[in-house]
């Protein structure tokens, strides 16, 4: 897949992660038929693997189905065998090297602007701004100043207030865990996490897209 573009059109990610595979599973796809395109399943979650292949077997072949928390070769390779089409991780990690070699795009985590050079370097498809809350998007507009091209996905503390804010500042797409999730992942109100997607999908549709200031 192109993950940059789809990340452009998009403009939201939703981030799975949680204790019980079943509710995880019951979230994504409930995300899915919510319309959220993007959707990360984080290897840091219970049998996350197995979340991957059943959520892949449901969704299709084509459906923007990631992994996240990849830190490894192995990792990278696990998730690819699972069934994930693209890769997340939350640094410069082993595993950003390993995605391309499995035809596989990454969403590189970084924070600094030697990191977001070096994911760059690396191959990222994009650049996940992590942890965004530490900076917001006043941070981001100050990275976009020198790096204007960078597609920037901020992650961490991100809600829907703030993800207009990022998304106005330059961003292409946000990724959006808890704030999103609530207690779907532990087995709560699928109902609510509708209403939840809603309400982001309608967020982020709202903010005109920013062109490059070159």
């Amino acid at each position: 897949m192109n993950l940059t573009d789809a990340l452009r059109t998009h403009r939201l990610l939703a981030i799975v992660r949680g204790p019980d595979p079943d509710a995880a599973l019951a979230a994504v796809l409930t995300l899915a038929d919510s319309g959220v395109a993007l959707i990360e399943v984080s290897l840091t979650s219970a049998d996350a693997l197995g979340t991957l292949r059943r959520a892949r077997a449901a969704l299709g072949p084509e459906f923007g189905l990631g992994a996240g928390t990849v830190l490894s070769a192995t990792d990278a390779r696990a998730a690819a065998d699972a069934g994930a089409s693209f890769l997340v991780t939350p640094a410069l990690a082993e595993s950003l090297d390993e995605g391309p070699r499995l035809g596989l795009p990454v969403l590189a985590g970084a924070l600094t602007p030697t990191e977001v050079l070096g994911a760059l370097a690396a191959g990222a498809a994009a650049v996940k701004l992590f942890p965004a809350s530490i900076g917001g998007p006043g941070y981001l507009g100050a990275l976009r100043d020198p790096l204007p091209d960078v597609p920037f996905v901020p992650v961490g503390g991100v809600d829907a207030e703030s993800a207009r804010q990022y998304l106005a500042r330059g961003a292409v797409a946000v990724g959006v865990g808890s704030p999103l999730l609530g207690d779907s992942v532990r087995g709560g109100d699928v109902d609510a996490l509708r209403a939840r997607a809603a309400a982001f999908r309608a967020a982020v549709a709202d903010v005109p897209a920013v062109p490059s200031p070159r």
